[in-house]
């Protein structure tokens, strides 16, 4: 068990905690009656688990069954695959397909489907592409493993990470597998997001012009996400009410958010602009604009109509990912954040502000001009009220009016 203390060593574990580590691995294998050179099942780890609990408190079986899953971990690392196996990576290229079909029949987002290619791909590496018939629950759990112990992964990552494998099993390979973490699980690491002051803020937005300062003002007006700015639709802003209407944001939740009424003549002068790149687009008789869902089959005609014509599109057309229809898509991403990067440098400002930045400070301004968490949380759309209270910490507000024990100092 030498090499496993070094493993385990190597992996960030306390050398106080080591022995106990050894100890569980070793008593584990001595109940089960199992060789140390191999695996055992998820249902034998749990009879061993069960019988500890009744003799043992709570935290050393947690501390067991984190010692076991290390375990399998490093046995499987030193198991010697079998060469001689076919190669699969047809039948795992022709499994990708069948995700891809499926995510597009449950009308997922595009930016879901390469997310779920991409894990599905990094899933049949790490594998070294068995054969499908072969492949598991188990297999998916040592993945997760291998993305805490070994990449280091955060724990939204591992969880992305998850939720696309257990689609592609489930779902694709149509295999009975465990929906959740049996592994090693990623370190839950909690950052205090990046704000910038009200007064960096001007700075920045006075060092851009054009569509992506009129954007980056949409995006910190209403504290909405890069995406859900671009994904604007014509019909989405009522400049009269001043709100914005997102659709399917995260989640595929629709929420109605801030407009700022001093833009409302930035986005007059910008529609007109708009409404003379939509008519030629017309004129043209180019296909309409892309439908979210399946509203493009539901109703043909109405992505070639005003309402839904992007806000904020691209000037140039470019073939669609999902329909391969050259078309008019909206503007990409990039082309904010360049801009919002270089008014930042422009500005002096060190910290390591992106656009998303801009929904941040959103928050925590009105946070701190005194307005309701809740309110807030409805203006983010976040579901959980404990996400929306991290922006308290940034905004200081259980600290104000709290006085240094220095500047107290009679000096």
């Amino acid at each position: 068990m030498n090499k496993f203390s070094l493993f385990l060593s190597k992996r960030g574990i306390k050398e106080k905690y080591i022995p106990h580590y050894v100890k569980w691995v070793s008593n584990c294998y001595t109940f089960l009656n199992r060789p140390l050179a191999g695996g055992i099942s998820s249902k034998e780890k749990e009879r061993y688990l069960k019988h500890l609990a009744r003799s043992h408190e709570d935290w050393q079986v947690r501390q067991a069954d984190q010692a076991i899953k290390f375990y399998q971990y490093f046995v499987s690392r030193n198991l010697k695959e079998k060469r001689d196996r076919p190669d699969s990576r047809h039948s795992w290229k022709g499994a990708e397909k069948k995700a891809i079909k499926l995510l597009r029949l449950k009308h997922r987002s595009y930016s879901t489907e390469k997310s779920y290619v991409f894990w599905i791909r990094r899933f049949g590496g790490f594998l070294e592409y068995k054969p499908l018939l072969e492949t598991d629950g188990d297999d998916l759990q040592r993945f997760l493993t291998y993305l805490a112990v070994d990449r280091k992964v955060a724990a939204s990552t591992q969880n992305q990470a998850l939720n696309a494998l257990v689609f592609f099993l489930s779902e694709v390979l149509e295999k009975e597998i465990t929906p959740h973490i049996d592994a090693i699980r990623a370190k839950e690491r909690r950052r205090l997001p990046v704000v910038l002051t009200q007064q960096e803020v001007r700075d920045v937005l006075e060092r851009m012009s054009g569509t992506a300062q009129l954007m980056a003002m949409v995006i910190y007006g209403g504290g909405l996400r890069l995406t859900e700015c671009i994904r604007l639709r014509v019909k989405d802003i009522d400049m009269e009410k001043g709100y914005v209407t997102v659709r399917s944001g995260k989640g595929d939740k629709d929420r109605i958010t801030l407009l700022p009424t001093r833009l409302n003549d930035r986005l007059e002068s910008h529609l007109s602009k708009l409404r003379k790149l939509y008519d030629e687009d017309r004129e043209k008789d180019l296909p309409g604009v892309a439908l979210p869902g399946g509203l493009e089959r539901k109703y043909p005609n109405a992505g070639r109509e005003w309402g839904w014509f992007w806000l904020f599109p691209s000037k140039f057309l470019s073939v669609d990912p999902v329909s391969a229809v050259v078309r008019r898509h909206h503007v990409h991403p990039v082309t904010l954040q360049r801009a919002f990067k270089k008014a930042v440098r422009e500005a002096g400002i060190v910290k390591n502000a992106s656009v998303h930045t801009l929904r941040h400070s959103f928050a925590t301004h009105l946070l701190e001009g005194g307005y309701d968490i809740r309110t807030i949380q409805k203006l983010l759309g976040h579901k959980h009220l404990q996400t929306t209270m991290i922006y308290t910490h940034v905004a200081g507000k259980e600290f104000r009016g709290v006085v240094s024990p220095l500047d107290a100092l009679d000096t």
